[in-house]
């Protein structure tokens, strides 16, 4: 079969660790369209990017590494973390960078995926084919541009966050900065800190500024600082138990706050007290703009984000916290809705990105169906990984596919697990296309629908997790439910839900085959081909699964156990 991927960031590059390990026969292709691996993590490099999570729960389970230098990992380090692992299992001998997707097809009668792609090194444009396409781009991935007539026509320098620019000198220079999402939390104390820099920080939407992820951790810990000690990395490195406990410390401490997403929620209500008195303790000398970004909506009704430093660097002198709308753009500035112009250097939109949106290339599917008519007014899927009406087409932290706490990497690879699940059925099976059934996709929408009624979510904030670029009222970012309860969704898939064609039952010309040709010729791999496997495997170590031995009689306790809801 053939199998590509669109993307090289942590969901691409983690099909393309486990895709050759667990199938056979298979041509992998991963098309990237940046010159280098990483997605956002090459994107980004804006002065103060990193994540805001820690980072030994940023990354796959089975390439742990003891090596961070920050308790929230730097972007330059988490791109060279994500290359390490490529170069570990060899990814990139099926990874073609400069190589942007521009448009995929469904061909009912090959059953194929036609996929043209363009080399943008030399401009070439490619033609392939795949009977598999995994969506591997990511939810934060197309660049959101402000609305703001002129603004691209400006004769200063004008950057994105995600497209960061860094040959210009920022020293001496009166900068604008257009946002207040998470790019603009970490880029704003960075920029604030240059010598001569004048910083206008233009911020409309109100935001919670919370306390560091983890931070009970690094309590716990006596971490006094995020920057790890030699002595500390060394025994993260050295000593298995320690490494454990502390990677099981901050799981945990991921996983225990679910509850802060729940209306009314006392974890909720005790968040809201405790960051409205760090805000008010840190704008103490500015209460205009405590004003201005005191938010009235609850905690995580839009991504909560931990700001260090950025609250600190509003109230300098050297910054000026602008909540006037912006009406338009000149050559060398901004015209506020007052008349009033500020007068600007360089401009920086930290303006984030269009989050669940189809991909902005034409995917057609079904009787000529394309992923932007079926994604209105919004995107409707099943379990985030497919929909109905593109066969074979799989979608990585595709529409509510990410998660509002929790461990973000951990449901990547259950997602790519499930995938690979679905890929090998399709081959050992003989069917030609899959696709979940409209009505487990009406199902999943309506799970949608019910869930987030209780959530602060649905309250009237700007958010990505929202539809119409976060000014809808669908959820259309985050998994109806904890990651916890993704995990266990995305264990097995449900076979009943999907449609199947299966080879030579179309009535296109072909044979009709025996629905059980799979079982072969009666021989086993193994027995053909020696360096296919062991011979005697089942008695091997780590092929037994030896059950436990029942206590004595007498010293049994029963216990109903609850059920997951």
């Amino acid at each position: 079969m053939k199998v590509i991927i669109i993307g090289a960031g942590f969901s691409g590059i983690y099909c393309g660790v486990r895709i050759p390990e667990r199938l056979r026969n298979v041509t992998l292709k991963i098309y990237e369209k940046n010159e280098g691996i990483g997605g956002t993590w090459f994107e980004n490099r804006y002065p103060g990017c990193a994540c805001d999570i820690p980072a030994h729960s940023y990354q796959y389970t089975f390439a742990p590494n003891p090596h961070w230098s920050r308790f929230y990992a730097p972007a330059q380090e988490i791109r060279q973390y994500l290359e390490s692992v490529v170069q570990r299992y060899s990814v990139n001998r099926f990874i073609k960078t400069s190589h942007k997707v521009i448009g995929a097809n469904w061909d009912a009668s090959s059953r194929q995926w036609h996929v043209t792609t363009e080399n943008l090194r030399t401009g070439e444009i490619i033609k392939d084919e795949a009977d598999v396409v995994i969506n591997a781009r990511g939810s934060l991935n197309e660049m959101s541009w402000p609305d703001i007539p002129g603004v691209r026509d400006m004769k200063i320098p004008v950057i994105h966050s995600a497209a960061w620019d860094d040959s210009i000198d920022f020293r001496n220079s009166t900068v604008g900065v257009i946002g207040g999402g998470s790019s603009a939390i970490q880029i704003i104390p960075a920029l604030q800190k240059l010598p001569g820099t004048q910083l206008n920080c233009f911020i409309r939407s109100k935001t919670w500024i919370s306390r560091p992820f983890g931070d009970s951790v690094m309590k716990t810990l006596g971490m006094e600082k995020t920057d790890f000690t030699p002595k500390q990395r060394e025994q993260l490195a050295q000593d298995p138990d320690h490494y454990l406990k502390f990677r099981t410390m901050i799981e945990r401490d991921g996983n225990s706050v679910h509850a802060v997403t729940l209306k009314g929620s006392p974890m909720q209500k005790s968040a809201r007290e405790d960051f409205s008195a760090l805000m008010r303790e840190k704008l103490a000398n500015k209460p205009h703009i405590l004003k201005s970004l005191l938010p009235n909506f609850s905690v995580a009704c839009r991504r909560l984000t931990p700001g260090p430093g950025y609250l600190e660097a509003l109230a300098e002198e050297n910054v000026d916290f602008i909540n006037t709308p912006i009406s338009r753009a000149t050559s060398t500035g901004l015209v506020l809705s007052n008349g009033e112009e500020k007068k600007l250097d360089i401009l920086v939109c930290a303006t984030g990105f269009q989050a669940s949106a189809p991909p902005p290339f034409p995917v057609v599917g079904r009787n000529g169906q394309t992923m932007q008519q079926k994604f209105e007014p919004y995107p409707e899927t099943y379990l985030s990984l497919a929909t109905d009406g593109f066969p074979n087409y799989f979608m990585m932290l595709g529409p509510n596919g990410a998660i509002g706490t929790g461990p973000l990497t951990t449901i990547i690879e259950r997602a790519g697990d499930y995938i690979i699940k679905c890929i090998r059925k399709l081959q050992k099976e003989n069917i030609s296309a899959m696709e979940p059934k409209s009505a487990r996709v009406k199902d999943f929408s309506q799970i949608i629908d019910e869930y987030f009624k209780d959530t602060v979510y649905v309250e009237h904030c700007s958010s990505w997790y929202k539809s119409n670029g976060g000014r809808g009222t669908r959820i259309t970012g985050v998994w109806p439910g904890s990651a916890l309860h993704a995990m266990e969704t995305l264990r097995s898939p449900r076979w009943e839900d999907f449609d199947y064609d299966y080879n030579g039952e179309d009535g296109s010309g072909g044979v009709a085959q025996n629905r059980l040709a799979w079982l072969g010729d009666g021989w086993s791999a193994a027995q053909v081909d020696p360096r296919a496997g062991e011979l005697a495997y089942y008695v091997q170590p780590g092929q037994i699964e030896i059950p436990a031995e029942p206590l004595p009689e007498e010293t049994l306790q029963f216990k109903q156990l609850p059920f997951s809801h």
